[in-house]
């Protein structure tokens, strides 16, 4: 895998200085978690780094003194997208997890929400039959007619660790180019 620190620093407008991170869920260069993790040391995060997805329990009491938690959901959980299986329910359950965690977590000063990324090719999005047509219906409905990429994602995720977004929690934030906004299209 290849390292963090070898990441050229170009400085985000959004610092971290002084905090730690922990991303969790890292498959490899050209996942979410690893574009969460570049932005976050870019921001100046001090970070640990895990493949594994277990951790949010284990991750609360380093969060002593609050703390931002995040995770990826998507479209499925909301809507029926063919060929998503049984990852739509899994994601439904996802999201409201992330509210009963808001809730259970909020007193602490820790915050929950999750990032409901577009169709980007990542290697989960490998296993998902007729993921092109996916892409392709995205670039065709969406209203910024485009796909997102994962930097765009990371970006978003680094958003909600900061400070800018201290008020919010228990939220799912949309970042797929406004594809979630449009109902039916016929032709």
């Amino acid at each position: 895998m290849a390292q963090l620190a070898s990441e050229p620093v170009h400085g985000e407008i959004l610092a971290l200085s002084g905090r730690k991170g922990l991303v969790l869920g890292i498959a490899n260069q050209h996942s979410l978690a690893w574009s969460a993790a570049k932005h976050f040391r870019n921001a100046g995060a001090e970070l640990a780094v895990s493949y594994l997805n277990d951790m949010a329990k284990l991750a609360e009491p380093l969060m002593d003194k609050g703390g931002s938690l995040m995770t990826l959901s998507y479209y499925g959980a909301e809507k029926v997208v063919d060929h998503y299986n049984v990852m739509g329910p899994v994601k439904a359950a996802l999201e409201a997890s992330v509210r009963y965690l808001a809730h259970e977590l909020g007193p602490k000063g820790i915050r929950v929400n999750a990032i409901s990324a577009g169709a980007v090719k990542t290697r989960a999005a490998s296993g998902i039959a007729h993921f092109e047509e996916l892409l392709n219906e995205t670039m065709r409905k969406a209203p910024l007619r485009r796909t997102v990429d994962a930097c765009e994602v990371g970006r978003a995720v680094l958003l909600l660790a900061s400070d800018y977004t201290a008020a919010i929690t228990g939220e799912v934030l949309y970042v797929d180019a406004g594809f979630h906004i449009e109902g039916m299209v016929f032709h």
